[in-house]
């Protein structure tokens, strides 16, 4: 009796053991490393949710490669490039492949090198390395890798179409330049001036600021510089609370100047400038929340509207990242393409890769692994006038495109070398 019940015992754990590598199988883990916690956790909060929506959809589409299905991993970084290599030994020790992060340059800098030599040292097991927000442009030119994909555009695709509108506006005569004190934020102030001395060699560069990155409570003494500089326009690359805080400042100083930004439209920035916008603030963006009223697209104001209630508690911090949904679907068309799951073949499948979005076409540039996508110049307007229907964080205000950049028109040569693993 006791020899058939531990024989009994046995088969079920061996039949347990059997099971789990199929269960851990069925399962596509993506580690996400952004800050959750500090100064710009609000940011990483909501890249998080952006991307468990998109997991779920995939999800409840069964999935990809008959059934397996994905899962996002949180891990915090705090915004520091110590602790988001310590976070990426902690998702290599949990076995995940993929990773994600956004947040910020000097993150991805850090990462792109980690994956680089983990996967020299490690070929059977390597990391596949997908940025949907570190824009600093070396990723895609001098620094690129085989293991980097970049969803967004950069620094440089974004200040052009933004040089270009300013060109054809002469009432912009005086621009202040105001950054985060990094590399990310010394790409912005170095490409501007390079490309406003150009196009429109007779605009003053009136001020040059770097502030410490998600160190600034209280940004008025910078907006006293602005006003002291006489100028009538502000170009800048913060993020977060620091892009929040700097038109919360200029608001209640009564600043009045025209904003070009990279990440006025959302996270925070619209509530903290509200009414004071209208007119004044500019966003570059390859989406926005009224695309679909522009462009008549149903399918895609369904897809944010379905974030919205699950995630944003119906508007107050709403769908924003239009490229984490084209990374997802791009990830999953590629593990298709690829049949496996395995990085190195993900990445080929990746390399030249198009895609149709709800708003054209996107390719994904083999040369660099650069995305190629239309981007988007929107200002804040009333909701309900015009094109504009949905507000952006339950303010009253929206956006409206005043100038949109086809795909084609955003691309941009590269010096990439890319050394890519032999292809089997």
């Amino acid at each position: 009796m006791k020899t058939t019940l531990m024989r009994s015992l046995l088969i079920i754990a061996f039949l347990t053991l059997l099971s789990l590598p199929a269960m851990a199988a069925d399962t596509i883990k993506i580690a996400y490393i952004d800050p959750l916690s500090g100064a710009m956790a609000g940011v990483g909060d909501a890249g998080y949710k952006h991307f468990q929506y998109n997991a779920e959809l995939l999800n409840a589409k069964g999935g990809v490669l008959g059934g397996k299905k994905f899962e996002i991993v949180p891990f915090d970084n705090k915004t520091s490039p110590q602790d988001s290599l310590i976070q990426l030994k902690a998702a290599i020790d949990q076995g995940i492949q993929i990773i994600t992060q956004g947040n910020g340059s000097s993150v991805a800098g850090a990462l792109i090198e980690a994956v680089n030599k983990h996967n020299e040292r490690n070929p059977d097991k390597p990391l596949l390395f997908l940025n949907y927000a570190a824009i600093t442009p070396a990723f895609t030119n001098e620094q690129c890798s085989f293991w980097h994909f970049r969803f967004d555009a950069h620094v440089d695709m974004k200040l052009a179409a933004i040089t270009n509108y300013i060109k054809s506006q002469p009432n912009i005569k005086k621009v202040y330049l105001i950054n985060q004190d990094y590399v990310f934020g010394h790409a912005v102030s170095d490409s501007a001036k390079a490309m406003l001395k150009e196009k429109r060699p007779d605009i003053e560069i009136v001020g040059d600021t770097f502030t410490p990155l998600g160190k600034v409570k209280d940004f008025s003494p910078y907006v006293a510089q602005i006003q002291a500089s006489g100028a009538d326009t502000v170009i800048t690359g913060n993020w977060g609370a620091d892009m929040s805080l700097l038109v919360k400042a200029g608001k209640d100083a009564g600043l009045k100047v025209q904003y070009f930004t990279f990440y006025g439209s959302g996270l925070g920035a619209p509530k903290a400038i509200g009414d004071a916008g209208v007119g004044v603030l500019n966003s570059i963006t390859e989406w926005h929340l009224d695309l679909n009223q522009e462009e008549k697209n149903k399918e895609d104001e369904e897809f944010f509207l379905g974030y919205n209630k699950k995630y944003s508690n119906n508007g107050d911090v709403p769908y924003y990242y239009g490229r984490i949904r084209t990374e997802m679907t791009m990830l999953a068309a590629a593990i298709e393409k690829a049949k496996s799951t395995d990085p190195k073949a993900i990445a080929f499948a990746l390399e030249g890769m198009e895609y149709q979005t709800p708003y054209g076409k996107v390719i994904m540039r083999a040369e660099d692994h650069q995305l190629i996508q239309p981007l988007y110049i929107s200002t804040y307007a009333k909701a309900g006038e015009g094109t504009v229907k949905y507000d952006s964080e339950n303010t009253g205000i929206g956006f409206k495109t005043i100038k949109r950049i086809e795909a084609a028109d955003t691309a941009m040569p590269t010096t990439c070398k890319m050394v890519r693993p032999e292809k089997k």
